[in-house]
């Protein structure tokens, strides 16, 4: 392949391989054309990529990336700074850093904005920080900064043991919140408990709803289901509780009940991270902003942790995907970019 002399005068990157999805559902690592930031961004070397639902529905053909976004797979990495474009002045070639992505990470090089670049947290093994960027920034920015969880109240996390779902209780115990979780398995809901969760519900057997209630109600639900969930939600939900919806494995559509929402001044906000802005009020920069100076201290501090589920080569995408699609795994699923 064509070299590309990048525009930073930092040498230059050969042609890269990255996944392809060469049919709906099937996976190829790949000779790719080369990339290089443009101003106001990084390159990084990746070394490892996260593995996230959006990159399933995407192999699938069911989830186009935004406009303007890298049609590769990959929606967080951790790796080195190669070389930084125009107007970049907080990061230098060399830094290990991780990264929120719109798209990209399945691959050797990925160019992202400055400001959706995190440094590595302190403690955490490189590899494993490609694992942290999504759902941190999903968790506080949706938890956090959308539905106003603080100190005492009670958070339900349906899916606990997803790598949102781990992350989100261990940030709910450090911000001293209650947290219930559904999962459905024991191993599964054995993991939620040892990481903080004061409820575990199966949802195969119990009724959450009837449970939540018993304890007062949720304060805040973070929802990965949608439409299945969106009435029991909406019981489970204390006077003036917040729904907050970032997920559709349950579907699309279906009805609301407004004067069940009314009489708790309850509210529902559908919300998702990855069609954000890069700037701007609520844009990733702010949001990335926030996990820095928020969540990065909870991780030093020993509060945190990244819960990693499986590692693969980044050739055997496919595998991993199959992994997390069959719901075998807890935690996070993460493919690793040899040299």
């Amino acid at each position: 392949m064509e070299t590309r002399q990048c525009l930073f005068g930092v040498g230059s990157v050969q042609g890269m391989f990255a996944i392809v999805a060469e049919s709906p559902g099937r996976l190829a690592w790949t000779s790719v054309p080369d990339v290089a930031p443009a101003p106001g961004e990084v390159l990084i070397k990746v070394i490892a990529a996260g593995v996230n639902r959006a990159d399933l529905l995407q192999a699938a053909g069911r989830y186009p990336p935004p406009p303007g976004a890298s049609e590769i797979l990959g929606l967080e990495v951790s790796g080195t700074i190669e070389a930084v474009g125009e107007g970049v002045t907080l990061w230098s070639p060399g830094q290990p850093v991780c990264a929120l992505l719109a798209g990209g990470g399945y691959a050797e090089f990925v160019a992202v904005p400055a400001g959706q670049v995190l440094p590595l947290p302190t403690g955490v093994e490189p590899v494993h920080a490609a694992g942290l960027p999504e759902v941190a920034c999903t968790v506080w920015s949706n938890l956090v900064m959308t539905a106003g969880l603080r100190a005492s109240q009670l958070v339900l996390l349906h899916g606990g043991a997803s790598g949102i779902g781990t992350h989100a209780i261990q940030v709910a115990r450090a911000l001293n919140c209650r947290v219930a979780v559904t999962a459905g398995s024991a191993n599964k809901l054995d993991l939620c408990a040892e990481l903080g969760a004061e409820i575990t519900i199966d949802y195969r057997s119990d009724d959450f709803v009837e449970i939540i209630r018993s304890a007062g109600g949720a304060d805040v639900i973070l929802d990965i289901m949608g439409a299945a969930y969106l009435d029991r939600n909406i019981d489970a939900l204390a006077t003036d509780g917040r729904l907050v919806i970032i997920g559709m494995q349950g579907g699309v559509k279906t009805e609301l009940n407004i004067g069940k929402l009314l009489a708790k001044r309850g509210s529902v906000i559908a919300t998702t991270l990855r069609s954000r802005p890069v700037g701007g009020p609520g844009g990733k920069t702010e949001i990335v902003a926030r996990v820095i100076d928020d969540v990065w201290p909870m991780i030093a501090d020993g509060l945190v942790r990244p819960v990693i589920g499986a590692e693969f080569p980044i050739a055997e995408a496919q595998a991993a995907h199959e992994l997390l699609e069959s719901g075998d795994v807890a935690g996070k699923v993460l493919l690793r970019v040899d040299d």
